[in-house]
């Protein structure tokens, strides 16, 4: 066996020191040249439901943003499906770049595991966390002609007609189908789901009055809500909305604690140099701290409120544990 004397010993770490420190500011170099030559062409950010909603309208306001700051296309493009599995799984699958990114949903990252049996990514591992973007309550909504005025109404007649009255969703494992499943749970009542492929079909089913209520985001259902075109019962979240006041929670009428709220983030395929990820977190705090686009998103039900890489992982793990638990209580379970 070799033996080294303590001068030998102190030399060999001192290479061994160096040699990690030249590989550490070798890459941070190389970080920092990918975030000074990003973005070099297109941006695509890809969302999960049809045009329309929340995620949608996060997006566009995002690339309209940085397409004047930045100075090259940024595309929004529309890939529903599989309550947002398709679009995640495209976006979990390209390259780490910066160029394709994700807004990313609590069923994505909090609800869908639990609900699939299969899934052909992950939800944490596959992806790099950009940044919380905004809030949303559900919101309950029902057709007219239902013929109840409140929650209360709405539960005495789903019990005396078991099975018989259906409500709606986004899409299966969606926040909107989770909330329902939810009040199901605490309501004790028994409610057939409907899913669609997003609100712009729905909506309408629900005016004409095939379906009897609609779990939807309040920022997409808001403006039919003002005209009078639906009834809305109550808000998923503990307190009113800024953007609807007068629209009780369902926590007040009888359903303590009821709380359900639709949240979007930002998201990059995983192994996104850090670089770009601090890069991009800049933009999208810029963006959504500015007081025209907080105005105007508050104003249509959707809370933006940007934060760290950090804060947004914390947040998906305890959403995680938190839906897992109505998953398994609601029994449904879905192949991809």
């Amino acid at each position: 066996m070799m033996r080294f004397s303590k001068a030998a010993k102190s030399l060999l770490l001192f290479i061994c020191f160096s040699a990690v420190t030249l590989l550490v500011q070798a890459q941070a170099q190389a970080d920092l040249q990918k975030s000074t030559h990003w973005p070099k062409q297109s941006i695509r950010i890809v969302v999960t439901f049809t045009p329309g909603g929340a995620p949608d309208i996060l997006a566009r306001v995002l690339a309209e943003s940085w397409q004047q700051s930045l100075g090259v296309p940024v595309l929004v493009e529309n890939r529903p499906g599989y309550g947002g599995n398709i679009g995640a799984d495209l976006v979990a699958k390209s390259e780490p770049d910066g160029y394709t990114l994700l807004i990313g949903t609590v069923g994505i990252h909090a609800i869908n595991s639990a609900l699939y049996d299969k899934m052909s990514f992950d939800p944490v591992k596959d992806f790099t966390p950009i940044s919380f973007l905004a809030s949303t309550p559900n919101v309950l909504i029902v057709n007219k002609q239902l013929g109840v005025n409140n929650l209360q109404e709405l539960i005495e007649l789903a019990k005396a007609k078991p099975n018989q009255l259906t409500f709606g969703s986004s899409g299966v494992g969606t926040s909107l189908h989770m909330s329902g499943e939810l009040f199901k749970e605490m309501a004790g009542v028994q409610i057939r789901h409907i899913p669609y492929k997003g609100r712009a079909q729905s909506l309408p089913d629900l005016v004409s009055g095939r379906i009897s209520m609609l779990f939807d985001n309040l920022s997409s259902s808001l403006p039919l809500i003002k005209t009078g075109e639906v009834q809305a019962l109550g808000v998923t979240t503990l307190k009113r909305s800024q953007a609807a006041p007068d629209i009780p929670t369902l926590a007040e009428q009888g359903l303590p604690g009821f709380e359900a709220v639709s949240w979007f983030s930002l998201m990059a395929p995983a192994n996104l140099p850090p670089a770009v990820q601090k890069r991009l977190n800049q933009l999208t705090r810029k963006t959504l701290n500015n007081p025209e686009v907080r105005t105007r998103l508050l104003a249509g039900g959707l809370d933006p409120a940007p934060g760290s890489p950090n804060e947004l992982s914390k947040l998906i793990t305890q959403e995680s544990a938190k839906w897992s638990r109505v998953v398994k209580q609601s029994g449904a379970k879905l192949d991809q």
